[in-house]
């Protein structure tokens, strides 16, 4: 890829701009203007490719336009990040946000940062691009000092112009000369004080959100690339189906129709319009006849073959003489509760474009990770990365590892077959819902001690889960397709373990405490899934906080906060109190009131919640009503932001609390479409409230993944509480209270 390859010090000097990559496609590839399709780059900088992580022109760039662009390695994934890491470096190079551009991404132009995943990006990329924007202001201020001679603290900024004594100024833009590439990252640049910020910590808005109000051309789906032509994947009926027999010559014969490729038991068409791809695409499904392996263990079998083919138990935190203790209290308790498979399903079917020029291969991709992509598409294809690049673009509903790095490698293994133009492949709805990695299906044993005065002496905890990650990181065999090749590629499963505990352990104040884990190996694909196991551990933590609560005869909240000694997890409680006015509240014969809390990871944002359910006791139905949030995210960058993401994670928690579940028998999944995967719908969507306790002097809290597990908790408690019948089995349906 000729467009990459630029000497540092020619590059300074040819284009006149120096930096201290933003254009989303390889050059090549732009120029089509089709109406409503159209996506239009920030083209006031040439791309180039970054030269290390340590140097302030990989985070920060300036140009002659009087223009700002911020690179990152994380993918804006509608959490907001894009505005937020923009505040970020705004406020730091103080100059205004309407010069600001961003760069997502790019294995041509941005930093290696991983996944974006695990609500770290403003906490990690948020950090690496305000230690650069401070050390990129640091060097300008510091060398106009040098030019005028006068000491840096008399010199002032606005907008990227720096004031001196006697009337002089000049501008970042004009300061710029062939030396500042070598400028570095030291962490030792002293970051703006928070009493003086402007920009962090005001609603900025979110220009993505206007794009997709608005209808605006936005995610990988609306790109249209020159010459473009469309394919679909033809997946077969079941993991281990196998194609006895197909007619690719009836296919190839039809209107439009470009090939189709056989490989093994991969199968896929190409043609000049996306209808035809579709009709094509049916065609081959009739015509393609498979013998299909019955899956073993059925779903009414899942929870007592978790416990019987589990492997040996992983003691992953232990206090001696824990059960001795338990025993010994005056109160003890002990529940299990049980979490099933989920989808992230996806609004848009997952889409990815491909080409390939000679030997070298480009991808658009909504994946979360652009370099892991990039090295597993190496390994697929048995060649060197830096003949691969892999460019971020929006997609719908990503919330975690669905579909977006199959569709990616699938698109790649098409490209390779007909090379030399761009190919677009869009998965079908019943590939979304089918293929996509769930997050697994989980069973939690929870038992505890405690005293009379309602104080928790001691704590066990029990899981049974699959591997929460499977992502790509470098082996092939990780693509679904990959494994159904002529050659197949192995596929190890791996990476059990932390996801699968994550939150499992109280944070609350209690001197004795036991957590095991047994990995299960079980019958449908799983991967990462927005809070991995924090969702399920939360939900039997938090509903059986209530249940102790209820032993000791404590209100909820006081209950939790006796047993807590971090104060501000305390103070997100008292907030909930005030902002519900809960002690006051007026108590109704139908409504059930339910509170959960918890700290993400127990070291990310703090979240507690109030649910309101109404009860029909004569129709023997319930109606979540409304959700109160509070959250502490450490610095509020953005709250408009932040809202928006608590906000969102509170009703997709509510959905799948209340109706999802993967639904599959011997032949396969059984959850294909929105009908027999219902999802929570507009006229059930609760009201929801959120209020944030902002800690300008903290540094910021990862806060995506906050709410799901509390809202699941909170929304169980409220059950409880209208009800009097305790539901620990999720999805939370009427049909399984016990009505008195």
């Amino acid at each position: 890829m000729d467009n990459f390859k630029t000497d540092r010090r020619n590059f300074l000097k040819t284009t006149g701009q120096l930096l201290i990559g933003f254009n989303l496609f390889p050059l090549t590839f732009c120029g089509i203007k089709e109406e409503g399709y159209a996506i239009s780059p920030y083209e006031g900088i040439p791309e180039r490719p970054h030269l290390g992580r340590n140097l302030i022109d990989s985070w920060i760039r300036l140009d002659t336009d009087g223009h700002v662009t911020i690179l990152t390695g994380k993918q804006e994934l509608g959490q907001g990040i894009r505005t937020a890491l923009m505040q970020i470096a705004a406020e730091e190079l103080d100059v205004n946000m309407d010069i600001c551009h961003i760069i997502n991404g790019d294995t041509g132009q941005t930093a290696n940062e991983g996944y974006t995943a695990g609500s770290n990006s403003v906490e990690g990329s948020g950090k690496a691009i305000r230690e650069a924007a401070a050390e990129a202001r640091e060097f300008l201020v510091g060398k106009a000092a040098s030019e005028w001679d006068v000491e840096a603290k008399d010199l002032r900024i606005e907008n990227g112009v720096i004031y001196g004594p006697q009337d002089r100024k000049t501008s970042y833009w004009e300061l710029l000369d062939g030396n500042f590439y070598e400028a570095k990252v030291t962490g030792n640049a002293k970051f703006k004080d928070p009493k003086e910020h402007q920009i962090v910590g005001k609603a900025i808005p979110r220009e993505d959100i206007k794009n997709m109000v608005q209808g605006a051309a936005h995610f990988v789906h609306d790109l249209r690339l020159a010459n473009m032509v469309h394919a679909r994947v033809l997946h077969p009926p079941s993991y281990s189906s196998k194609i006895i027999k197909t007619d690719i010559a009836s296919v190839n014969a039809m209107p439009g129709v470009l090939k189709t490729i056989q490989d093994g038991n991969f199968l896929a068409v190409i043609a000049k319009r996306e209808y035809q791809a579709v009709k094509a695409w049916q065609k081959l499904k009739e015509l393609t006849e498979w013998e299909i392996e019955s899956i073993k263990i059925l779903p009414e079998q899942l929870f007592d073959d978790m416990k019987k083919s589990s492997k040996a138990t992983e003691l992953v935190e232990d206090s001696p003489g824990i059960i001795q203790k338990i025993r010994q209290s005056p109160i003890k308790l002990k529940s299990t509760y049980y979490k099933p498979y989920h989808m992230h399903g996806s609004t848009g079917p997952s889409c990815a474009l491909a080409q390939w020029n000679s030997s070298e291969l480009t991808v658009w991709s909504p994946t979360q990770g652009v370099y892991p992509l990039q090295i597993t598409l190496a390994d697929l294809f048995g060649m060197d990365t830096k003949n691969i690049r892999c460019i971020g673009m929006p997609g719908s509903g990503c919330y975690g590892h669905n579909g977006a790095d199959d569709v990616s490698a699938e698109a790649a293994l098409i490209a390779k077959a007909y090379p030399e133009v761009p190919i677009r492949l869009q998965w079908m709805r019943d590939d979304e819902h089918m293929w996509e990695p769930y997050g697994s299906a989980m069973q939690i044993e929870l038992e505890a001690g405690m005293d009379q005065g309602g104080l928790v002496l001691a704590w066990d905890t029990q899981i049974w889960s699959d591997t929460h990650s499977t992502r790509p990181r470098g082996d092939a065999g990780h693509y679904i397709s990959a494994r159904h090749l002529e050659k197949p590629f192995e596929f190890k499963k791996g990476n059990f373990s932390g996801g699968a505990y994550r939150n499992a352990t109280p944070l609350y104040n209690i001197s004795s405490k036991r957590l095991r884990l047994s990995n299960y190996d079980g019958p449908l694909r799983t991967s990462a899934l927005r809070g991995l196991g924090a969702y399920g551990n939360i939900f039997a933590l938090e509903s059986f906080m209530d249940e102790l609560a209820i032993l000791a005869e404590v209100d909820p909240i006081e209950f939790r906060k006796n047993n807590l000694d971090d104060p501000r997890a305390i103070a997100v409680l008292e907030k909930l109190i005030k902002e519900t006015d809960y002690h006051n509240r007026i108590q109704k014969s139908n409504t059930g009131y339910g509170v959960a809390f918890a700290k993400y990871k127990n070291s990310a944002a703090y979240f507690a919640v109030l649910a309101e359910v109404e009860v029909d006791k004569e129709n023997k139905s319930f109606h979540l009503q409304k959700l109160t949030g509070v959250i502490d995210a450490g610095q509020c960058i953005n709250p408009d932001g932040l809202i928006n993401q608590t906000e969102g994670g509170m009703i997709q928690s509510a959905s799948w609390t209340l109706l999802e579940e993967v639904k599959y028998d011997k032949n396969g999944v059984l959850s294909k479409d929105w009908n027999s995967y219902p999802i929570l719908r507009t006229k059930k969507t609760p009201e929801v409230a959120v209020h944030i306790i902002n800690r300008p002097e903290e540094k910021p809290l990862g806060a995506g993944e906050a709410a799901q597990g509390p809202v699941a908790a909170a929304i169980a408690n409220a059950v409880f509480d209208g009800t009097r019948s305790r539901i620990r089995d999720l999805p939370l349906k009427e049909e399984k209270v016990e009505w008195s």
